[in-house]
């Protein structure tokens, strides 16, 4: 598209046929066209008789000009259509000086195509019947009344750059609710108005009115869909007031932008919409921005954010009409009454992507003071100077009762004063009161309001406005979800799995061993002709100096036969390969004890792969391996857990890497591993875990939201918003997606963008809350199969991963996570996740009646809840224990009461504990504590009580746990959180007393495996061995591990129930022989039993695996002094 220099332009607008026309008289009526725009008459077509078949040509071309400097504005080509009249000209009568016409019907032309960089552009247009006209009476099955029209213009209205940066806004007023009880239909006849302004060309603002609403009573809801309306009166035929394939089509209140879309505020709304007073407008006004003024409006919006939009009305008075004193209605433009304003949220527009908002907006009495405080706003749009003549502008139009009937007289001036009554005066008009919103400068001599009574009235009435508003294109682009997985696969591409290679060290080593059985098998071959039939006579009753003359003979037939020289030559092709993949050489040795020693070292490992082979050949002779105890990935998720709680952090790892080792393509070990690298703080190596399991999987949520948030640890800030971008676009209903961004957003201080990520995540969370069963009960017969069903499913427990089989996070746990640190301040630790002790507690907790406590927690389950643990500073055995609030499941309120719902931050907080991103703990709590729906609760205390054990402030921590506990004193994990506070600070005593509170709650703790661990290990200091044994029993039953055997076996021991105490340690040594403990326990078992050899084998790997505690290794030394064996260093 050339730059268009042109200041002037023609349109022309060109009527070419006419179908299915039907006259007053006859059935070939003689018609015509008049075109009119702009208040203006185009000009007549000449007069056409009309087929019987009721086609037509009338090919009439009327124009217009379009002026950049003034005159028809480009607004006026967008709000303003193009007018046909078809009129029939009817036969004159006798004595008839003039002849007599009649309106058949119009038809409406949008000229919009023009401002989408169209040159021409052809239509068929509907020809709308005005009343009495004959086409209403159209059969069924017979087809309306249309016109062929084509619209041209010599050059586009638009350049290019206009086309680009410039926007195209449509405001629509559907209505106004819930009016004050003044408001009545009978009485004076008023003029209900509402206006409102936006920027226009340079710093001066367009107005646009809406005039004429229909007040109506209540009864019913206004019907959707129904067409939107042209800002235009005393249109001829009905039907043309509605503008083409425009439409109102309601919808939920939840989805709306404005203020009245909270569940609370359904009911007062339907009542509003159906039963009351109502005054309806359902116009569309629109107004092209040009680029300068698509900048100013969103400069504008960032500035001020709320958009006054006023609303009034005015008396209709009747006034004489000339000579025949015939009564016209008009404005009394001093009787400005019932003045409001409604502060419409604008900021959503500037959202990415955004194009549209509707909504229910309160309306507020008109104060100068109130109105320049939220939108900075110095004058009225209806009460100051300068707006009376744009708003109370009483000539008619063509077809106005001010002017006259066209079908009295059509010679008349075709100057047409004016049709439209939307109100949109020129800028010229405007320029004299109007000032910019950011303008803090009043009007001298203007007198302030600071009291409206009438406006009042809206407030105590609740009314509200419905508005829409919808640009042609986003004020913020918005990146496509093409775009974004594209960068995401710049960034992390993905990764094939290498190809194997055919050959290379192992398969050198292979082909010696198959030629080498190969060649065996010969030689026996050669043996059994020479000797099988003397073998078979002695029996396998062979002396040695028989079996050594055999050789001989042997060795000297293979010589003689050249049978040995191709042995080696088969075999040299073999040993070459070992030489070139197993040792790398390729190249002369420089000396000759270098080959030597080479030759050496290659006839050592020669001569014992031949030995694997000869064994392989022969399995007879092979003793059968040893059956290994193969763990499961869930156990050794447990396994690497309790290793992080004891500080063991290499064995964690070795466990880690082991599961991917065995999946490497299972995503959730990935994520695993990375939450452990976050945990010792390698946050290089856990971004590269989480863009591997996103390599895996390019639409894991999960993934793009830990790969955000590394790139946020790392000021990768660029990344990170693609990444967090990318997860909202592939999953819109994510909460936590949607905080995680605006978290971004408010980091990089973008407030706009960090209120739409709040406001969409707390959409959907409410949208999730709806979809929710109220009332949900399970029938769970009595408590004792409740319990005996949850200990027998709580032995998988420990095989369900934290990250679930699905990509939404909005189901994750419903309790934060409590997390400890060891000694020397070292990163507390992620603990393992109980799914199916939370589902068998939350079973459990349903089946009986809550305890009432004054409480604000989350009533939302999810089977991925997440927690910390905490260590001991003192016993590297000592467990790890989570605290986690679920008061849901805990103490769920009945049915009949309405539950309070989690916050997103509160979700948000659970996901970053469980990945161990405690750096945005603090904010988000921050979120949480100034949420309308957060602020102090249980869970809250719970969690900031984590922070402040994760720094050692034990002072700080015990007095978070007091308001914890003031907020719902019997709740569990707050007891089982105290329990481990008085652990980690030594008091043990104390520590009992809460971990045995906490165990005798009819509901559990979220977490109980670490609980029980260090339980028992209290009752084993303090020599109660029974309860011990029992505490440890459970925590088998639930998720055994090493250690929960071990302190079965323990416990047994010390009861001397030897039997029993070995039978569990050897469970403890098959799930971890690695452990000291285990071998010195199965030593002193092995003692007492009076078994030497086994006894001397464990205490060799109690030495070798170096056991820590010294008063052990000394108990063990007294029994072995005491029973004489057991070391035999003795």
């Amino acid at each position: 598209m050339e730059p268009v220099t042109q200041t002037t332009r023609v349109v022309q607008i060109t009527v070419t046929d006419g179908y299915d026309l039907k006259g007053f008289k006859g059935d070939t009526p003689v018609t015509f066209i008049r075109a009119e725009f702009n208040q203006v008459v185009l000009g007549d077509s000449s007069k056409v008789t009309v087929s019987p078949e009721g086609t037509t040509k009338y090919n009439f071309t009327s124009s217009f000009e379009y002026n950049q400097d003034g005159g028809i504005t480009l607004d006026d080509i967008a709000h303003k259509p193009a007018f046909l009249t078809v009129t029939e000209v009817l036969p004159k009568e006798k004595k008839q000086k003039e002849e007599k016409t009649l309106i058949l019907g119009q038809a409406v032309v949008d000229l919009l195509p023009l401002l989408e960089g169209e040159s021409s552009f052809e239509i068929s247009v509907p020809l709308h019947p005005v009343q009495g006209s004959p086409l209403e009476t159209l059969r069924p099955g017979v087809k309306q009344s249309s016109l062929d029209v084509k619209v041209s213009v010599g050059e586009p209205l638009l350049t290019s750059a206009q086309v680009l940066g410039g926007n195209l806004l449509k405001v629509t007023l559907e209505a106004a609710y819930s009016l004050p009880e003044s408001f009545v239909p009978a009485g004076t006849q008023q003029n209900y108005m509402v206006g409102m302004q936006v920027p226009s060309v340079g710093e001066k603002d367009y107005t646009i009115l809406f005039k004429n609403g229909n007040l109506k009573v209540g009864g019913e809801r206004e019907p959707v869909p129904r067409p939107k309306k042209w800002p235009i009166a005393n249109i001829l035929a009905p039907g043309a007031n509605n503008i083409p394939d425009e439409f109102i089509v309601g919808g939920p209140y939840e989805e709306e932008e404005g203020e009245l879309n909270h569940p609370e505020d359904r009911e007062f709304r339907n009542q509003a919409e159906c039963v009351k007073k109502r005054i309806v407008w359902d116009l569309e006004s629109r107004c092209y921005l040009d680029p300068s003024a698509a900048v100013s409006f969103q400069k504008r919006i960032a500035d001020c954010r709320l958009w006054p939009v006023e609303i009034t009305r005015v008396p209709l008075i009747v006034v004489p009409k000339g000579k025949a004193a015939k009564a016209e209605k008009a404005e009394d433009e001093t009787l400005l009454s019932f003045h409001g304003v409604a502060y419409v949220n604008m900021v959503p527009l500037l959202y990415p992507g955004v194009k549209r908002i509707r909504g229910a907006f309160h309306v507020y009495p008109y104060i100068d003071s109130a109105v320049f405080e939220k939108t900075k706003c110095l004058f009225s749009l209806f009460r100051d100077t300068g707006h009376h003549n744009m708003i109370h502008n009483n000539k008619g139009g063509i077809n106005s009762p001010l002017s006259k009937p066209v079908a009295k007289n059509l010679k008349e001036d075709k100057t047409v004063k004016e049709k439209d009554i939307d109100g949109k005066p020129r800028l010229t008009d405007m320029a004299p009161s109007l000032r910019s919103q950011s303008s803090d400068t009043p009007l001298e001599g203007e007198t302030p309001v600071t009291h409206n009574p009438e406006g009042q009235q809206y407030l105590e009435a609740g009314t509200y406005i419905v508005l829409e508003i919808e640009l042609d294109k986003a004020l913020v682009p918005k990146r496509m979800p093409e775009e974004l997985a594209e960068r995401v696969k710049e960034m992390i591409p993905p990764r094939p799995p290498l190809t194997r290679r055919r050959g290379g060290a192992q398969k050198a080593v292979n082909d010696y061993h198959l030629q080498i059985k190969n060649i065996s098998k010969a030689i026996l071959d050669e043996y059994h002709r020479m000797f099988g039939k003397e073998v078979a006579k002695l029996e396998h009753e062979i002396d040695t100096e028989t079996l050594e003359e055999q050789k001989c003979q042997l060795n000297y037939e293979l010589n003689c036969s050249g049978k040995y020289f191709a042995f080696k030559e088969q075999l040299k092709h073999a040993v070459v390969k070992i030489v070139r993949e197993k040792y790398l050489r390729t190249a002369s040795f420089e000396s000759q004890e270098e080959l030597q020693t080479f030759i050496s070292e290659l006839y050592v490992f020669l001569v014992d792969q031949m030995h694997v082979a000869l064994n392989q050949a022969m399995p007879d002779d092979i003793q059968g391996p040893v059956p290994v105890i193969q763990s499961t990935s869930g156990q050794l998720r447990l396994f690497a857990y309790e290793a992080e709680v004891n500080e063991n952090y290499g064995m964690a790892a070795v466990y880690y890497e082991e599961r991917l080792v065995r999946e490497p393509h299972n995503l959730e070990h990935w994520l695993d591993y990375g939450a452990f690298c976050l945990l010792i703080e390698d946050n290089v190596k856990a971004q590269e875990c989480f863009r591997k399991a996103l390599s895996l999987n390019e639409s894991h949520i999960n993934s793009l939201l830990l790969c955000g948030i590394l790139a946020v640890l790392l000021e990768n800030y660029e990344q990170a918003e693609i990444f967090f971008e990318d997860a909202t676009c592939l999953e819109p209903t994510n909460v936590i997606a949607w905080t995680l961004l605006g978290l971004y957003y408010e980091i990089q201080n973008n407030d706009i963008r960090m209120e739409m990520a709040f406001h969409e995540a707390f959409k959907q969370l409410q949208a999730r809350v709806l979809q929710i069963p109220a009332g949900k009960q399970k029938s769970m017969g009595n408590m004792a199969g409740t319990i005996e069903n949850m200990e027998e499913k709580g032995k998988m427990e420990s095989n369900v991963g934290p990250w679930g089989t699905g990509n939404n996070t909005n189901n994750e746990s419903s309790s934060s996570a409590v997390k400890a640190e060891a000694s020397t301040g070292a990163a507390a630790t992620l603990s393992i996740v109980d799914e199916f002790v939370e589902e068998s507690s939350k079973l459990q907790s349903e089946s009986r009646e809550p305890i009432t406590m004054k409480q604000s927690l989350d009533p939302v389950i999810g089977p991925n809840t997440s927690s910390m643990v905490l260590k001991d500073t003192t016993l590297n055995k000592k467990e790890a224990s989570k605290c986690q609030d679920s008061p849901a499941f805990l103490h769920p309120p009945p049915s009949s009461v309405p539950q309070t719902h989690t916050t997103v931050f509160m979700e948000t907080i659970r996901f970053l504990m469980k990945v161990n991103a405690v750096q945005y703990v603090h904010r988000v709590l921050a979120h949480e504590l100034l949420c309308p729906q957060g602020g102090p609760s249980c869970e809250y205390y719970l969690v900031l009580a984590q922070t402040h054990l994760l720094k050692k402030d034990f002072a700080k921590t015990e007095e978070c746990l007091q308001q914890a506990a003031q907020m719902d004193y019997l709740n569990p994990n707050v007891w089982a959180l105290k329990g481990h506070l008085y652990f980690l600070s030594g008091n043990h005593v104390e520590a009992k007393a809460c971990y045995e509170r906490t165990v005798s709650f009819v509901v559990d703790a979220t977490e109980m495996h670490f609980i029980f661990l260090r339980l028992g290990l209290i009752y084993l200091e303090e020599k109660e061995y029974e309860k011990a044994k029992k505490t440890y029993m459970q925590a088998c039953k639930r998720s055994p591990s090493c250690l929960t055997w071990l302190g079965v076996g323990i416990a047994c021991y010390r009861l001397e129930e030897l039997t029993e105490a070995e039978d569990a340690l050897s469970e403890a040594n098959a799930l971890n022989n690695y452990n000291a403990e285990v071998w010195a326990y199965l030593a002193l078992v092995c003692l007492k039993n009076g078994r030497q050899l086994e006894a001397e084998q464990a205490y060799k790997y109690t030495l070798k695996l170096k056991l820590k505690d010294e008063v052990l290794l000394a108990e063990i030394h007294t029994v072995q002094e005491m029973v004489g064996f057991g070391n035999p260093s003795f």
